[in-house]
């Protein structure tokens, strides 16, 4: 097997990870939970796997385009909160679950989200450029949305430790480590088979971070499906209509296609890794529905990834055929 031939078929090794990952997680919760403490880890070796794959001289494109952040900042922090706000008016009623659903929606990814973008055959560098504005202005706004959402329903108090521990862990360490290697692999034959060697692992490194995501979680999800059934049709809508929604921002702004794949990548992933601390940091009376409510968003922006990785590229922009002209 080679490189082409693992991508090709990556689609169908998420799916299996996923499968073994709720198969374990239900049949064995015990092992299961242990997982958990590999998730940091596990999306740190993806991210820097991702990064090996990234030249970095371009990077500062990325901010300089701002057509891009334009449309990056529209959708994220305009219209996705916008369309939030109108999807979550059935959950009310179900302030735990409301708080929950909210949390994870408001807050554009900031980690895996650049490599869906990759897979997705969109613009990864310029998303990754893009990653210390998308926090920044989530640590801001997410106050904000809350409390004019949740309106006198309840006071969340919002710590801004996990999204900078996550940053860094995330995002600044395998990005660092990532461009010291670069650095080095042109004088270094050893660094150069490194390189080499990690090419191969986005897809397995994005399979184990589907195993040690769900494999816990799955127990929690199902002792708790019919509370959560409410929102795993907010979830769905979310994920139907999101990616309109960055595709539109990016149309106005008149991005070609990598940006604009970007850009819908960006609207339609969220930040679910990070604030699952975030709500377990929440008063008891509302912490546990509240992390059941974020944890069901992650599966289902999962399978949402899946599906996004192959229909993104084909439907934002969409080539037309060329007519091949004929001589008269």
């Amino acid at each position: 097997m080679n490189r082409d031939t693992l991508e090709q078929n990556q689609i169908a090794i998420y799916f299996v990870a996923v499968i073994a990952a709720v198969i374990g997680g239900l049949l064995i919760p015990s092992a299961a939970q242990g997982l958990s403490t590999l998730v940091t880890p596990t999306i740190a070796v993806l991210m820097y796997a991702m990064f090996l794959q990234i030249p970095f001289l371009d990077l500062r494109e990325g901010l300089s385009n701002r057509r891009f952040i334009s449309a990056l900042l529209i959708a994220n922090f305009v219209l996705i909160p916008l369309l939030v706000w109108v999807i979550t008016r059935g959950l009310l009623d179900h302030p735990a679950i409301l708080v929950g659903a909210l949390l994870v929606l408001l807050t554009p990814c900031i980690d895996y989200v650049v490599v869906f973008t990759h897979l997705g055959k969109g613009d990864s560098r310029a998303i990754l450029s893009a990653t210390p504005v998308l926090l920044l202005l989530q640590l801001i706004l997410l106050p904000v949305y809350l409390a004019l959402m949740l309106g006198g329903q309840s006071e969340v108090v919002i710590s801004i430790g996990p999204f900078v521990e996550a940053f860094f862990l995330l995002i600044v360490v395998p990005l660092f480590l990532a461009i010291a290697t670069a650095a080095t692999a042109k004088g270094s034959k050893i660094v150069a088979g490194w390189n080499t060697a990690w090419a191969w692992l986005p897809v397995p490194a994005m399979a184990a971070v589907l195993i040690v995501v769900v494999g816990p979680q799955i127990s929690s999800v199902v002792r708790d499906i019919d509370q959560l059934a409410p929102v795993i049709l907010t979830y769905i809508g979310f994920m139907i209509l999101a990616p309109v929604v960055g595709a539109l921002a990016s149309r106005a702004c008149k991005l070609p296609a990598t940006t604009a794949r970007a850009v819908t990548f960006s609207s339609s992933t969220r930040n679910s890794l990070v604030v699952l601390p975030l709500a377990l940091a929440l008063p008891e009376d509302i912490r546990g529905l509240a992390a059941a409510a974020v944890i069901t968003q992650t599966l289902v922006e999962l399978v949402g990834e899946l599906i996004y990785i192959r229909a993104i590229p084909a439907l934002v922009w969409r080539e037309k055929p060329r007519v091949a002209s004929t001589m008269s």
